[in-house]
């Protein structure tokens, strides 16, 4: 028997209870532990918690939470990437209170978001650290939430506290969405939505039946770093292993080289952490990676291309990396996060598709090499819930091959926003309720079912419409990105705006970082764009705006913010002449 592999585990109604189970259980099993790189090139101070450990400080936080919070009041967790953050989110599930993963207020670009998320949930409580306690007060002022400082409270404060009873129907936290196309909105996941979740992850992945390790760098107030490094592992009592993003983003190889000293891992990570990992380790630092024993490498949180998992596994083919262990996967935060998953071990799934049909709504396959063609992956199958494809205006169930709106309907879909309902998302039926009955997850994405296996193909609210045609902005940014590499690759925004009756096309571009402003020819990059897209896609771009980096913005899990980059555009943000680069070079 495999001295790593953790007994089976029961079926237990909320994570606090998983935690309780595997602190008597394996008591000194290791559970999490957070690799902090204090210097530059550091390789990392391991910190780790066992599962009996991680159980007292649990009980310890959860029993000072219970005496700051009622049942059902919400408790913002404010606290770095870490243990503490762990310990601060399964405390605040075991006090029965209802989480709400944040970040300290010093995270740069989010100060806005994180102001309206304090205001949206109105919590009575805040958890935060020794390290972090300034700038929260200092955020909070003096009428704000009570705060809780995580590692200041003491192992023995559970003396006489007593669990609150499990209820699986109860939330246990709120998850803001990443605002990409709206503002942030509170889904209320309930216990049972993540273990359930969480279930259903492992077994798309591999992980329920050998002993495999998390490691990630996801933020964990973003859906798929909270339940891939936090909820799965504790779930099946695996070890997960963590780090900071702002680590990853330092010096990526470090993500790698947690991948390379741990057997079976399986992380996850957007698609513009492969391309960046390709375009930056060095061929010194891959030395000594050893990355043929890695499960699963999860693509999600935005647009998969099946270039950039090629790249990828050409960058790290000689130290060992296979490529079946690369998995396209869809979720969102109102399904808690993981709907589809391709299995690893199985060949990445490849469509090239017609354009100009898709745009018309059916999928029709296209040769590679056409250049109109679309090169999208498969995102595979459902992962223990059912996936269907809707006609957005009609309700009507579509058949395989037409593009259409994803539903979804299984136990992880959330109840509601906070404060907003269920609405039109949550619950909606098909027009014919007997070929699909039951409510229905609408997610809002566009996408169709292939040999089998969903492929998403854009954002219905993205959407561009010119002449009656669609355009899918993803598309369209690839083709600008394409057309000199003077512009930085994943930092784009195309997007419509109005115009005489008619829609006008606008890019958003921010320059490479290895380009100086003041030293780029604008107008040929601005040249280059223009004709890349009119030929590919017969579109007459009305501006593009050439911009330093770290000016278009982002959501929380690190993706563009097409809806806010056009309101910054319509609000002369970026200048008022096309081709216009403002700003200093960064």
């Amino acid at each position: 028997m495999d001295s790593r592999r953790p007994p089976l585990a029961p079926v237990c109604p909320t994570l606090p209870e998983y935690v309780r189970h595997w602190a008597e259980s394996t008591p000194d099993r290791r559970a999490f532990t957070f690799v902090e790189h204090p210097a530059p090139h550091s390789r990392g101070v391991h910190r780790t918690l066992t599962w009996r450990r991680l159980d007292v400080r649990v009980r310890a936080l959860a029993a000072r939470l219970a005496g700051q919070a009622g049942p059902g009041d919400r408790v913002a967790l404010l606290c770095p990437q870490g243990t503490e953050y762990v310990t601060a989110f399964l405390a605040a599930l075991a006090a029965g209170t209802v989480a709400v993963p944040l970040y300290p207020p010093g995270l740069p670009g989010h100060a806005d978001r994180l102001a309206g998320v304090l205001a949206d949930a109105r919590p009575s409580t805040v958890v935060t650290t020794s390290r972090c306690l300034d700038e929260v007060r200092d955020v909070l002022g003096p009428d704000g939430p009570r705060i809780v400082v995580a590692d200041q409270v003491p192992d023995d404060a559970s003396r006489d506290w007593r669990p609150v009873p499990p209820d699986a129907e109860a939330t246990a936290y709120l998850q803001y969405t990443s605002g990409s196309t709206r503002a942030p909105a509170g889904v209320e996941i309930s216990h049972g939505n993540v273990v359930a979740n969480a279930r259903q992850a492992l077994t798309a992945y591999g992980a329920d039946a050998r002993p495999v390790t998390c490691v990630g760098w996801l933020p964990l107030y973003h859906d798929m770093g909270l339940v891939l490094s936090v909820a799965a592992p504790v779930a099946r009592g695996l070890l997960s292993v963590l780090m900071d993003p702002a680590a990853f983003l330092h010096e990526p190889v470090r993500w790698l080289r947690l991948l390379s000293a741990h057997p079976d891992a399986v992380s996850a990570a957007p698609n513009f952490a492969y391309d960046y990992c390709a375009a930056s380790v060095s061929a010194d630092q891959k030395e000594g990676l050893r990355l043929d024993r890695v499960t699963a490498l999860i693509n999600g949180s935005e647009p998969v291309r099946p270039g950039t998992a090629d790249r990828f596994h050409a960058a790290f083919a000689g130290q060992g990396l296979a490529p079946e262990t690369h998995c396209p996967s869809y979720g969102l935060a109102e399904a808690t996060v993981f709907v589809c998953a391709a299995r690893p071990g199985e060949p990445l799934s490849r469509f090239a598709l017609d354009r100009d049909a898709l745009a018309a709504g059916k999928a029709l396959p296209a040769r590679p090499d056409d250049p109109r063609a679309v090169l999208l992956a498969g995102c595979g199958t459902p992962a223990g819930q059912r996936v269907r494809v809707a006609d957005p205006v009609t309700r009507a169930l579509l058949s395989e091959g037409e593009v259409g709106e994803i539903w979804v309907q299984g136990p992880n879909v959330g109840r509601g926003y906070w404060n907003r309902g269920p609405g039109d998302v949550f619950g909606a039926e098909f027009a014919d309720t007997a070929a699909a009955p039951g409510g229905w997850l609408r997610t809002g994405d566009l996408g169709t079912v292939l040999e089998g296996q969903l492929v998403v193909t854009g954002r219905l609210k993205d959407l561009i419409i010119v002449d009656g045609r669609n355009h899918y902005p993803q598309d369209v940014e690839a083709t600008a990105q394409d057309a000199d590499p003077a512009v930085r690759r994943d930092r784009l925004a195309a997007f419509a705006v109005p115009g005489n009756g008619v829609e006008r096309v606008v890019i958003v571009a921010e320059h490479a970082r290895t380009a100086r402003l003041a030293e780029l020819d604008v107008p040929a990059v601005v040249r280059a764009v223009r004709g890349a897209v009119s030929a590919r896609h017969g579109l007459r771009l009305a501006d593009v705006v050439v911009v330093p980096p770290g000016t278009v913005p982002r959501t929380s899990s690190g993706k563009v913010s097409r809806a806010l980059t056009r309101a910054r555009y319509l609000e002369g943000a970026y200048g008022g002449q096309a081709g216009t680069a403002t700003g200093a070079a960064g």
